[in-house]
């Protein structure tokens, strides 16, 4: 393949990574999508060398050469992970599962002086809920009130004085049921007498909740920032439950809040990341997460070219921040 390129390590049929493969390649950018667990040992195939103050090595797909050296940027959007936790392993396949992750993975995260959007390392950094509370709480941003806690008692008494609390696991988490679907522990209200000692087996997070008139979803890309209020018809607390009844329409970002969104993702080293907040009814934001690999393809047409061009362009720039 002639030129840098850009690796985009994803699933096929991952739409979100579509969008900006299509941006891409509409301006001529080299690109080539890669799914580790998926495509090696076939098709794909690579080989790296380390030496003295170097890193070289070649990687082939069913249909691409491409020079690990040449490489500009990589775009981490959803891989699909090593093994199936529904099957057993024997050890040799657990050995294979393990080397691939640690190798082919590894080997791409390895990739130095080239963007990373996000590096998995800063993704997982960036992944947990109190170092994140912590952070925009320290930014400025309005922050729920939040307790996580394996203490029954303790979380009786949040909710208590609370009145009612939301409910969110402190990571989230897919859970494969007896029919092989994923089933999702969707962010829903509790009250105190619903906590019983089972409390105790793991850490739980409990949330005073926010009066909130609508949700927004908000996609930064480098220092462009696109928000997005979320209106939901019906009760749910949490609109990803069913996004057929959500109405997406573009939101101006207050200064403070887009100062403090900045200043977040220097302080986890994301180049990207999807921010939720609740919006009350006096016009305030409180920060809820930030999924430093959330998705933005569903919010209003555009948008999502917005967020597609804008995450194109700094791929195609590929200068580490």
């Amino acid at each position: 393949m002639t030129g840098s390129p850009v690796l985009v390590i994803t699933a096929l049929g991952d739409v979100t990574a579509d969008l900006v493969l299509s941006e891409l390649y509409g301006r001529g950018v080299p690109a080539v999508r890669l799914d580790p667990a998926v495509d090696f040992p076939e098709p794909a195939r690579m080989s790296v060398r380390v030496g003295e103050a170097s890193f070289t090595g070649d990687l082939t797909t069913a249909s691409r050469y491409v020079s690990l050296s040449a490489v500009r940027s990589v775009y981490w959007r959803r891989p699909t992970p090593y093994g199936d936790p529904r099957q057993s392993e024997s050890p040799q396949q657990r050995f294979a599962l393990e080397q691939s992750r640690a190798g082919y993975t590894g080997t791409l995260t390895a990739l130095s002086e080239v963007l990373h959007v996000n590096h998995p390392i800063q993704n997982r950094a960036a992944d947990h809920k109190l170092a994140q509370l912590g952070t925009a709480a320290r930014l400025g941003l309005s922050v729920p009130e939040t307790l996580i806690t394996n203490v029954p008692q303790d979380a009786r008494e949040f909710a208590a004085d609370h009145g009612t609390v939301i409910y969110k696991p402190v990571h989230g988490v897919h859970l494969t049921g007896e029919d092989g679907r994923n089933r999702t522990i969707w962010v829903r209200p509790v009250h105190a007498d619903e906590l019983d000692d089972s409390i105790a087996l793991c850490p739980h997070l409990f949330q005073a909740c926010v009066p909130k008139i609508a949700d927004i979803r908000l996609a930064a890309v480098g220092d462009k920032l696109f928000a997005t209020r979320i209106d939901t018809a019906g009760d749910h607390v949490d609109w990803r439950q069913d996004q057929r009844l959500i109405t997406c329409s573009p939101l101006p970002i207050p200064y403070a809040v887009r100062e403090a969104v900045e200043h977040f993702l220097r302080a986890f080293g994301l180049t990207f990341g999807a921010f939720d907040f609740a919006l009350d009814g006096n016009g305030r934001w409180w920060f809820l997460e930030c999924n430093p690999n959330g998705q933005w393809a569903f919010v209003n047409e555009p948008t999502i070219r917005a967020i597609a061009s804008a995450l194109a362009d700094i791929l195609q720039k590929g200068v580490p921040a």
